[in-house]
This record gives C-alpha cells, sequence and structure tokens, in this order.
C-alpha cells in the first residue's frame, strides 16, 4: 500500500489543522531525530552481532 500525492496533500492538512503552522517544523525535526536515533541504535545492535558471531 503506497500513498500517492492526493492522500499526503490530506494527511499534511490534518496535520497542519491539528499542530498548527507553527509547531510542525518542530514536529518534523523531532521525527528525524528520532529516525536518525533509531537507525544509529539498529546500526550499533548489528554491529555487535557481527562481532559477537566472528569472536
Amino acid at each position: 500500500m503506497s500513498l500517492g500525492p492526493p492522500e499526503m496533500i490530506i494527511i499534511l492538512a490534518v496535520v497542519l489543522l491539528l499542530f498548527g503552522a507553527k509547531k510542525v517544523p518542530d514536529l518534523a525535526r523531532s521525527l528525524g531525530q528520532a529516525q536518525r536515533e533509531f537507525k544509529r541504535g539498529t546500526t550499533e545492535e548489528a554491529e555487535a552481532a557481527r562481532a559477537a558471531r566472528e569472536a
């Protein structure tokens, strides 16, 4: 299931209505930081598991 342009526009409009235009950049920044932290954590776990198998 993929989201096309019309669905993305509707989601963006709902987010703007719920949070307001002033909060959306802060929300996006927080989501980006959380995503980076999650990727960093999964990469570290994968490297630790790989190192444990090699040892």
